[in-house]
This record gives C-alpha cells, sequence and structure tokens, in this order.
C-alpha cells in the first residue's frame, strides 16, 4: 500500500509513483478523497464525542429535562450512523484507489522498459551452443514428457522423469543448504491462501490475471511461496531485536502465464506448474538497501556454484512490477538461444506490502519486506541441459550437486 502522507507531501516519492506509470490525475483524486476522508473522520470522532456526553447527560437529567435529553442524543445517534457510513464509503473509496499505486522507484532504478535495463555485472564465459538444445535433449534422454502432460492436464504441463526427477530433488536440497547456512529458516508453507493474503502480498489487483483460483472456496494457488512467506507476520509487531527475520519456503508454485502465447512453448522453460526455494526477508528499514544485495550476492553464488555464466540486471521502471521498488533479475546464458534468460531475480518491497499486511515493529513503524528466488527448479533445469551435455551425448551432473544425487553422469539413451 502506498504511504499516502508521502504521496502528497514528498515530491520524490511522488515522482517515483510516476516514473512507474501511475496517473497523475488518478494520484491528485486518490490525495483529494484521502483528505476528505481524514475530514470526515475528524468529523466522525467529534459527534462520537457529543453522543456519548449526551447519553451519559441523560443520566443525570432530572425527569423535567429526561425527554429533551433523549431526543438530542437520538439525533446525535442517527448523524453518527450516517457519518459512520459515510466515512466507511470513503475508506473503500480511498483504499480501493491506493491499491492501484505503484510502489515509487528508488532512485537507481533506470526509467524506460525490459530494453532499458542496466546490466550491472557479467560474469563467465558464453558457451557456444550444444549438440540439441534443451527440450530436444531432454526429451532424447527421457528426462520430460511434455505429450503425456498435455494429455493428463493440458499444455505446459510435464512429467519429469527419470534421472531428471532426483536432480530436481538435488537442486532443493543445495539451494536450502546455501540459504539456511546464511540464517533463512525453512519453512514448506500453505500453497493455496485466500484472496485478501493476495491481495496483502501486493499481487492483487495487479496480477490476478496470473492466478489460478478456485473459486468455490475462495482461495488461490500461489506463483510464488512469497505469498504465504509473507503472511507468516501478518498483523504481528515485532520486537526490534527479532530482526531480521528471514524464512526459505519451498513450494509448487503455479501460474497461467496469461498473454504469454507463443513464447516459449519448448521444453520446460514457461510452464503452469514448477516448483521453487524463495527466500523472504523482514528487516528494519535503515537495513533494505543492505539485505537486498545480500539475497543477490547469495543468488550469485548459488548460480556461480552450478557453473553457469550469468549477468545481473538493473530492472528498469517499466519491467519492475507493482510492489517492488528496485528488482535485479539475474540472468544465465542460455546457449541455443545466444542470448541470457531470467533465472533468479530479487526485489525490494520497502513498507509496500508490510503496510497492506500490518507488520510493524514494536513501537515504531511499519517493517520493510524483501523476497528472492534461489532457485526455480524447472528453468534451472533447462540452463543445466545445454551446459552440461557432453560429447558422448550424455549428461555430467554439476560437482556441487553430486552430493545429493549420487551419481555424477547420466548416459546417453
Amino acid at each position: 500500500m502506498i504511504d499516502l502522507r508521502r504521496l502528497a507531501d514528498d515530491d520524490a516519492y511522488r515522482a517515483g509513483a510516476l516514473r512507474k506509470g501511475a496517473d497523475d490525475e488518478v494520484v491528485g483524486r486518490l490525495l483529494e478523497l484521502d483528505a476528505r476522508r481524514r475530514s470526515a473522520r475528524t468529523g466522525t470522532e467529534d459527534l462520537r464525542a457529543r453522543q456519548n456526553a449526551a447519553s451519559k447527560a441523560i443520566g443525570r437529567s432530572s425527569p423535567e429535562e429526561r425527554p429533551a435529553r433523549i431526543e438530542e442524543a437520538g439525533k446525535l445517534k442517527a448523524e453518527l450512523a450516517t457519518a459512520e457510513d459515510e466515512l466507511r464509503a470513503l475508506d473503500d473509496d480511498v483504499v480501493e484507489l491506493a491499491l492501484t499505486i505503484p510502489n515509487p522507484a528508488h532512485e537507481s532504478v533506470p526509467d524506460g522498459d525490459e530494453d532499458d535495463s542496466e546490466v550491472v555485472a557479467e560474469h563467465g564465459e558464453r558457451a557456444e551452443p550444444p549438440a540439441h538444445d534443451h527440450a530436444d535433449f531432454a526429451e532424447a534422454m527421457g528426462f520430460i514428457d511434455l505429450p503425456r502432460g498435455a494429455r493428463t492436464s493440458g499444455s505446459r504441463f510435464a512429467y519429469l522423469m527419470r534421472e531428471a526427477a532426483l536432480v530436481e530433488l538435488a537442486l532443493v536440497q543445495y539451494a536450502m543448504s546455501m540459504v539456511t547456512a546464511e540464517g533463512f529458516v525453512p519453512v514448506v508453507p500453505p500453497v493455496l491462501v485466500s484472496e485478501q493474503m493476495m491481495v496483502d502480498a501486493g499481487f492483487f489487483p495487479t496480477d490476478r490475471n496470473q492466478v489460478y483460483e478456485i473459486e468455490s472456496d475462495n482461495l488461490h494457488l500461489v506463483g510464488t511461496a512469497e505469498v504465504p512467506l509473507a503472511g507468516l507476520h501478518r498483523g504481528e509487531r515485532l520486537a526490534a531485536e527479532e530482526l531480521p527475520a528471514r524464512y526459505a519456503g519451498f513450494s509448487p508454485c503455479f501460474r497461467r502465464e496469461a498473454g504469454t502465447y507463443g513464447k516459449d512453448t519448448r521444453g520446460i522453460f514457461r510452464v503452469h506448474q514448477f516448483d521453487k526455494v524463495e527466500m523472504f526477508s523482514y528487516v528494519a528499514p535503515d537495513d533494505s538497501w543492505d539485505e537486498l544485495e545480500r539475497i543477490r550476492a547469495l543468488q550469485e553464488r548459488i548460480i556461480g556454484g552450478l557453473g553457469l555464466p550469468y549477468r545481473v540486471v538493473n530492472i528498469a521502471t517499466g519491467d519492475l512490477g507493482a510492489p517492488a521498488a528496485k528488482k535485479y533479475d539475474l540472468e544465465a546464458w542460455l546457449p541455443s538461444e545466444g542470448r541470457y534468460r531470467e533465472i533468479t531475480s530479487c526485489s525490494n518491497y520497502l513498507d509496500y506490502s508490510a503496510r497492506r499486511l500490518d507488520c510493524r515493529i514494536t513501537g515504531e513503524g511499519f517493517v520493510h519486506t524483501l523476497n528472492g528466488t534461489a532457485c526455480a527448479i524447472s528453468r534451472t533445469l533447462v540452463f543445466l541441459f545445454e551446459h552440461y551435455q557432453d560429447s558422448d551425448g550424455g549428461w555430467v551432473v554439476p560437482e556441487v550437486l553430486r552430493p545429493f544425487t549420487g551419481f555424477d553422469r547420466v548416459e546417453p539413451r
């Protein structure tokens, strides 16, 4: 949720929201509504005090005065009921409009769309295209079965088979071992959440078209463990000494991938169901920018440990997403396409989601929340399928995964 007082008083804060596509007229209308709401709240509180005083005066009045006192208290009660209804309506209007305003972009975020994002760093040597791209190779090795996945569930669903299923489990253990060593508490969260949880986590209303919904139960399948991890301290007051509070959630994830028709249809790069290890941090406001760099550094160690060439990208305003004040994408080199593709990302939401979650530091203001992917399994496998093909047509297991797989190579089939 946007900070309405800062939006009204801080020109740089307002400019950051406009840079991310907020409509200046809508912002102005929101601030006008908020000013009316604050005035209405003051008037309602005054009426409530007068009505309470009038009610108490009835008991202190003489028999002759009582009818007039009762009549006065009744009129004030009716006025208060009307004022409360009007205030509730204003509250609803302000919240509905405020939910459409994105978190202002940090000053270090470049303006523009995807093509204007800034490459911050690049690591590793770009490999030449392998003998087979990830989709053909995985099919030939019996690692994935897309036709049966489509027959069972529809397009963009797959069976992960044989050694690839074991490598998936190895990736989960590898990522979890890396992040728990850095103080992230492991969590297996629920993956069905309420409508309000999707709003409070910052995903609704903007990303509703990407989410699977179970209407009969008013529940939604999450596209990332970030959502239920955000719910861990929803409505709570955290003592300063409890921060930072860091969690690593492992979960299946579900995304409709609306608007991607015809894109990345080969293999398992873009599917409707996948597993992921997600990092989530609650921190004091003064520490959130350092925490973003900490998460990014940990992501680089995870990807670097897998031996994948990658680069770090500071995402431009037009591709940033509503909740993030700043986001880094880590993009790995995909040899068959001759380009970098996103493999993980991390974001600083500042207090944007914490306001919706009503999560504060005891005696102080709102916490700041951050999130980052430790490992998106299906997408990571895509890169590994290409980078670790060997000259004999087999597949070599990355060294860091071998303690978890129990084998170091898969023979060609």
